[in-house]
């Protein structure tokens, strides 16, 4: 319990952003798995848009998602080449 109300309000945002983020990287982890299996270019296109927004948002950061970004481009250049 927190002691100060300063204390208790940093807990009531520390509680709505770990759900909202819980919630975003949910979803990225859907939409990766959906990308990866299926191979549709609007899956990978979606799941880039996810991922520019979930670094915008700082939910994950810039270079993780210019990473994840990278791998997802590199499978998908081997997939179509294949």
């Amino acid at each position: 319990m927190a002691n100060t109300k300063s204390a208790a309000k940093r807990a009531r945002q520390i509680s709505r952003r770990s759900l909202r983020n819980r919630s975003a990287m949910s979803h990225l982890r859907t939409l990766t798995k959906r990308g990866a299996a299926s191979g549709k270019t609007e899956d990978h296109r979606a799941l880039i848009s996810a991922l520019d927004k979930a670094a915008k948002r700082g939910i994950i950061h810039r270079n993780v998602a210019d990473r994840r970004k990278a791998r997802l481009n590199k499978a998908a250049g081997k997939a179509a080449n294949s």
